[in-house]
């Protein structure tokens, strides 16, 4: 069986007590076995009691992040670089207090658009910056995930071969590919072809559809990438990931351009991913176990 997780802006945009133990049941009653929070401030959350709910509801936690524009650790700016530095340090420092391993998202660059082409000193930067970030986090027991986003959401990493590129150079034995079907459908020019490229790279996997909606309703062949995450023996969280304007963080749906109402009924809409992830897991190792039979006449 895959382990499955859902994004928490799939229940709601809040960080209220309340708010997030709507979610936390939510995701444990929808059958999902991690729950991904966006960066919560430990001054507005109680981490104390948030790690204890995750405990005692049996859910992992991951946690995601976008570096904002006053934090781009890739910046010539040396004060916005320790700034990035600083935020990413924190962001490891709540994975470890929550009980988690992993922290994805956006860390190799500020989120958003760019209007200019990334530079090799940019890319120097980012890397020397992250590498003292990987460090830390390996003491803490976390893992760092970088996201792979399209080109109007970071110009630094846009596809899975320069994630690698970009891993090599870190040196880091824990930083590894958050790879998000919605992105790689993009950028990539074959989405399994690209997850077999980076095999043992991918550390975190986002299911996202085309339009952000239920999943199989719009281009993405998900089937090959089920068949790619078999191929290379995938065993870790796979984790939903939708957007509607039903359900708005103002500062995540003006970045990713969020506009259109694409669900209103997201209890109906997580049970539909989790049962076609599994599903299509399922379906991709039957096929796997088919190809490699060696039958022979008796």
């Amino acid at each position: 069986m895959s382990k499955l997780g859902i994004h928490s802006f799939v229940w709601s945009a809040g960080s209220s007590r309340n708010e997030i133990e709507t979610a936390l049941i939510r995701t444990k009653e929808a059958g999902f076995d991690l729950i991904e929070l966006s960066y919560l401030d430990p001054k507005v959350v109680d981490i104390p009691w948030l790690a204890r709910r995750l405990e005692e509801l049996g859910l992992a936690v991951a946690i995601s992040m976008g570096l904002p524009q006053d934090g781009d650790i890739s910046s010539a700016d040396a004060e916005i670089a320790k700034n990035g530095v600083a935020i990413l340090d924190r962001a490891v420092a709540l994975t470890r207090d929550l009980g988690g391993t992993k922290l994805g998202g956006i860390l190799s660059s500020a989120h958003g658009y760019s209007p200019q082409a990334p530079t090799r000193e940019a890319w120097d930067r980012s890397v020397a910056n992250l590498s003292k970030v990987a460090e830390r986090a390996k003491e803490a027991g976390v893992t760092l995930n970088l996201e792979i986003v399209n080109r109007f959401e970071s110009n630094l990493l846009n596809t899975a071969a320069q994630g690698i590129a970009y891993i090599r150079d870190t040196g880091a034995s824990n930083v590894f590919l958050h790879l998000d079907t919605f992105h790689m459908n993009i950028e990539e020019a074959d989405l399994g072809l690209a997850l077999r490229n980076a095999a043992d790279k991918v550390g975190y996997v986002h299911i996202g559809e085309s339009h952000r909606g239920y999943l199989g309703t719009g281009s993405i062949d998900f089937a090959a990438v089920f068949d790619a995450l078999v191929a290379i023996g995938y065993n870790d969280y796979i984790t939903f990931e939708s957007f509607s304007s039903e359900i708005v963080d103002r500062d995540l749906s003006l970045k990713t351009a969020i506009w259109r109402n694409l669900w209103t009924d997201n209890v109906d809409l997580a049970r539909h991913a989790r049962t076609f992830i599994s599903l299509g897991m399922e379906t991709a190792r039957r096929k796997a176990e088919l190809v490699r039979q060696e039958q022979r006449p008796s």
